[in-house]
């Protein structure tokens, strides 16, 4: 029952937050459109309540076909960063240093597939390789923020993440939430994180990648 009400009262926030940054989303958008050219909105499927794809929002801040990029640059990772990443647009580490890249979450929250806080949504190439521990993480709605972005952010690995998300799974209530919403908000304007190069999901991929045909 606690859990039903919090979710609600999640989307409500959604809604009012949505209303009240309207001017911010149209400046941003303009600003994008005008820096970086079409494109606004980074879409992409991710992973939700238990591992449910679901779309999810962002503005965007790297060059289009990223992914690819990365593999063309020889990132081991395709999904991580590279310090001085040559993808990350101009605006872009604006945006990404101040988490405003983040707001068009809220539409996902509005319509019930994320929550204000919980683990991060991950793609589903990483999901696929996720391990009966690590989808413990996917019990519960993803976040525009969480328990392991108040605790390093990029600054620690997945396996690092997984412990925290799994911490707050087991600990969940809305007084967690609260706490972590509030230290989100003291901590929005940060300077530029350090680049971490994730193994875990590198290693991954190649053992995915030559795993002999069933």
């Amino acid at each position: 029952m606690t859990r039903t009400v919090w979710d609600v009262a999640n989307r409500v926030v959604a809604a009012l937050a949505l209303i009240l940054l309207s001017p911010a989303f149209l400046v941003i958008a303009a600003w994008i459109r005008i820096a970086d050219g079409k494109g606004v909105l980074f879409v992409q499927d991710r992973a939700g309540r238990d591992g449910v794809p679901f779309r999810m929002y962002k503005f965007r801040s790297m060059v289009h076909d990223s992914v690819k990029m990365a593999e063309e640059i020889g990132l081991g990772d395709p999904f991580g960063l590279l310090e001085n990443d040559p993808r990350i647009t101009r605006c872009g580490r604006f945006l990404r240093r101040t988490s405003l890249d983040e707001l068009p979450q809220l539409l996902n929250v509005l319509t019930g597939k994320m929550n204000l806080v919980g683990p991060r949504p991950d793609v589903l190439p990483q999901v696929a390789n996720y391990t009966a521990e690590d989808r413990r993480r996917l019990e519960v709605r993803p976040g525009i923020t969480g328990w392991a972005q108040v605790n390093g952010r990029e600054d620690i690995d997945w396996a690092q993440r997984f412990v925290l998300d799994r911490w707050y799974v087991d600990h969940w209530s809305p007084a967690l939430d609260l706490r972590i919403l509030w230290r989100t908000a003291t901590s929005l304007q940060r300077g530029e994180p350090p680049v971490h190069v994730d193994e875990l999901n590198i290693q991954r991929r190649q053992a995915h990648d030559v795993r002999p045909a069933a």
